[in-house]
Formats: C-alpha cells, sequence, structure tokens
C-alpha cells in the first residue's frame, strides 16, 4: 500500500530544522503484514528527546529511515500466526518488541531484548523483515515502530492491547515517557515512601517521574531544569521544592535545602553535565539513577574513593526497567483512575509537514511533548 511517511535521510543536520530540513515527507510503499505482523494506522505519536538525537547523529541510525517510537494506534490487519491482538483492537507500541525467547526475556528483563537490541541495529523488525521502501529502495525502521507515518507494519511482540476509551493522544505517552520516567522510579529505583528524591531534567520523562515520586509516596520531590516554565509545571504535577539548574549555586542549594543531600536523584536530560548535577545532589548511601541517552563517547567521571567511602549506588534505566505487557495496562489504570494526568505533558497536535518546525520547538525547549496526529479521527 501507499502512505505518507516522514523520512530522515541523513542524521547530524543543525537546528533550526525548518532551514535544514532533516525530515521529509514522502509517499512510500509499505508492504502488507507478514506472518507474525501487525498492520497498524497510526493513533498519535510523541515528539521526543530520543528522536531529536536520531536526528541530530547523538543516536546512530540506518538511513534513510522512517523516525518515532512513541505511539498508539488501531490494527487494522493480522498474520496468520498473530495471537497477542486481533483486527480492531487499540494498541500501544513497545519501542523494544519482546522476543520472548533470549536470556533477558526469559530472566524477567524484557526491556534488555537482546533480539530487539540487534535488530535495531540493522534497521529491521525483530524477526529481520523490512516493510518499508521507496522507488524499489529499502527505508529502515526505527526500533521496530517507525510512527511517523500514516501507517505502520510491525511485529507482533511490539505491540500491547490496551483499553478502546483512552484518547490516542494520551495512549501514545505510555510507549515511552509513562513508562521510562514512572518505570525509572517505582521499577528501577523502587524507591521507599517518604523518600527525597530530585528529578534532573523535566521534559516528558522527567515530568513522568515527577508523577511517579507523588504515586510511590515520595516525601519531597525536589526538580531541577533551566526553564522556569517547566520547574511552574513541575510543582503543579507535584514537585515540592523546585531550582534552575542555570543558578552556579544550584547544587549547593539543593544539598542544603535537603540537609546533605536526596536519597534518590534520577537524571531524565540526556546530558553529562544533568548527571554530574544528579550524582552531587545524592546524599551518601543514596542511589543516583540515569534514563538519559547522550553521545556515546561523552564520559561521566567520578571519585573511585567517594564511591566507596559514601556507598554510593549509581544506576542506569532503559525503558524504566519495564515489563511493558504488564506495566502499560498498570499504569493506564492509574490514569483512568486520575492518578497519571498524562494529558497535562501535551503541547499540541501538529500533522507531518510540521515535524520539523516541532522539534525546533523541542531543540529551544520550548514544548513537553507535542503529538503527531495524521487521521482526523484521533485528534482530540
Amino acid at each position: 500500500m501507499k502512505m505518507k511517511a516522514a523520512v530522515l535521510y541523513e542524521q547530524g543536520k543543525e537546528h533550526p530544522f525548518t532551514e535544514t530540513k532533516p525530515l521529509v515527507v514522502e509517499e512510500l510503499d509499505l508492504d502488507p503484514p507478514g506472518d507474525d505482523e501487525v498492520l497498524i494506522k497510526t493513533g498519535a505519536a510523541g515528539l521526543c528527546h530520543s528522536d531529536l538525537s536520531m536526528i541530530a547523529g547523538i543516536m546512530e541510525r540506518k538511513v534513510p529511515m522512517v523516525p518515532g517510537h512513541e505511539a498508539a494506534g488501531v490494527v487494522m490487519e493480522v498474520g496468520k500466526d498473530v495471537t497477542q491482538c486481533k483486527v480492531g483492537d487499540h494498541i500501544v507500541m513497545s519501542f523494544v518488541p519482546i522476543c520472548g525467547e533470549c536470556e533477558y526475556c526469559i530472566t524477567g528483563r524484557p526491556n534488555l531484548c537482546i533480539t530487539a537490541f540487534n535488530a535495531r541495529a540493522t534497521g529491521a523488525l525483530v524477526n529481520g523483515n523490512r516493510r518499508l521502501s521507496l522507488d524499489g529502495e529499502p527505508v529502515y525502521h526505527t526500533n521496530g515502530v517507525s510512527c511517523y507515518a500514516e501507517y505502520m507494519v510491525a511485529c507482533q511482540d511490539s505491540v500491547i492491547v490496551i483499553d478502546k476509551d483512552v484518547p490516542m493522544v494520551d495512549a501514545a505517552l505510555f510507549g515511552c515517557a509513562v513508562v521510562t520516567g514512572v518505570g525509572a522510579i517505582v521499577n528501577t529505583a523502587k524507591i521507599s515512601p517518604g523518600s527525597t528524591i530530585a528529578v534532573v531534567g523535566l521534559g516528558g520523562v522527567g515530568l513522568c517521574a515527577v508523577f511517579g515520586g507523588v504515586l510511590a509516596g515520595a516525601g519531597r520531590i525536589i526538580a531541577v531544569d533551566i526553564a522556569d516554565d517547566k520547574l511552574g509545571l513541575a510543582r503543579q504535577l507535584g514537585a515540592t521544592d523546585t531550582f534552575n539548574a542555570s543558578d552556579a549555586d544550584c547544587v549547593d542549594k539543593v544539598v542544603e535545602a535537603t540537609k546533605g543531600g536526596v536519597d534518590y536523584a534520577f537524571e531524565v536530560a540526556g546530558v553529562v553535565e544533568a548527571m554530574q548535577t544528579a550524582y552531587s545532589i545524592t546524599r551518601r548511601g543514596g542511589t543516583t539513577v540515569t534514563s538519559g541517552l547522550s553521545h556515546l563517547e561523552h564520559k561521566f567521571e567520578i571519585p573511585h574513593a567517594q564511591l566507596v567511602v559514601d556507598e554510593r549506588t549509581i544506576k542506569g534505566s532503559y525503558m524504566g526497567s519495564s515489563i511493558v505487557r504488564q506495566d502499560v495496562p498498570k499504569f493506564i489504570d492509574l490514569y483512568r483512575q486520575g492518578k497519571l494526568p498524562v494529558d497535562k505533558l501535551r503541547s499540541g497536535n501538529i500533522g507531518l509537514a510540521d515535524l520539523n518546525h516541532g522539534f525546533d520547538k523541542l531543540a529551544r525547549g520550548d514544548a513537553v511533548r507535542q503529538m503527531l496526529v495524521m487521521h482526523d479521527e484521533f485528534d482530540a
């Protein structure tokens, strides 16, 4: 079938993207789903900093590719071996497909699925297939999703069925921002009620981490960012204290306010400077968790002896250490109870033609989560 999609031909073009135009809308060929694959009508897709990192070349990928990894949609067709969903189901996409067979999947850590990791490097679906092309030449997939498109073909391992009453523009956020941000709090760190936490970086994932702190019963939630408007939003969403990271004395002020630092600090900005701030405001015996993805060449240095004498813990958190087939339905239940008001993170809806402008806004820090909507029935 023919469908419109945004194609990234070259990584590393600079901002402003409205001038350099890294994303080009094309009419692509989309092959029908194979035996274990699903055709999905894209409902909504989020503009995430990870996509911005792919555009900028910080996260290297095979090109040309259709970007986008955070999405929800409706199942239109299924292959003969598909058991995870049926035609008409509403689904959230998982940017880490779950092969169910590798050592990580069978030991309860499907977010680290090595089969998905290897497929991502080749621009293929987790089963090794590619379903996108232009004039007979291959166009590569992103994380088995590629949702900046009117339709997707994905493996059934990438879909999670959800209730149909959740608006697509909210449901899409559960595919990345929610599982990553909330998951870092409740799965990776497993904070205890009454803990003092800090969230460094208040994009969509960081604000979801604030939600996670509220859900987990954190006694104090410190929010740190360079943008005052995001600090104000964090206060509305449950942060008890806010500090501007551009203040030269920010670290000292947080340490003083918390009488030695926080029990748990979460870095979600994806830059080494933010990680340094998160580590520096963690108290002795505390834990620093990072969900941010900086350039592979960037290094974070720590004094070895301090790690020992302070009994510090540093943890990575990928996809919020989530088991998505369990966690996404749980988090959506909390959303329906009003405990995860993700609609407050949305910064407006855009179309395919507006993507470059949307990523300019994201790069400037002028938006939290813009939602790409390509079909009128999902523009809610």
